[in-house]
C-alpha cells in the first residue's frame, strides 16, 4: 500500500496499491470532495496504471493547476518510475 502526500488541492493525502500485473487498487482519498472522489476511485479501480494516468493526468480544479485525480495520476506515475516500469 502506497500513501502519498497531494499538494495544491483540499485532499490532504492518496492511499493505492499497484498489483503484480500493474492495476490500481485500494484507492482512497484523505479529505476533499467525498463523492466525487469516491467516483474517481471506483472508476479507476482495477485499471491498468498506465490508462488511469492517461485518463486522469493534466485534470485542473478550477483555477488551480492541478487537481486531486491529477495528483493521483502523479503518484502513480512516480511509483511506477519507481518500480523502473
Amino acid at each position: 500500500m502506497a500513501i502519498a502526500p497531494l499538494m495544491g488541492v483540499c485532499s490532504s493525502a492518496l492511499q493505492y496499491d499497484i498489483t503484480d500485473d500493474g492495476r490500481v487498487t485500494g484507492i482512497r482519498f484523505a479529505g476533499g470532495c467525498p463523492g466525487n472522489l469516491e467516483a474517481v476511485a471506483r472508476l479507476a479501480e482495477g485499471l491498468p496504471a498506465e490508462a488511469v494516468i492517461s485518463r486522469l493526468e493534466g485534470i485542473q480544479c478550477g483555477s488551480k493547476p492541478t487537481s486531486c485525480p491529477d495528483q493521483l495520476a502523479r503518484a502513480l506515475k512516480r511509483e511506477l518510475a519507481a518500480r523502473g516500469a
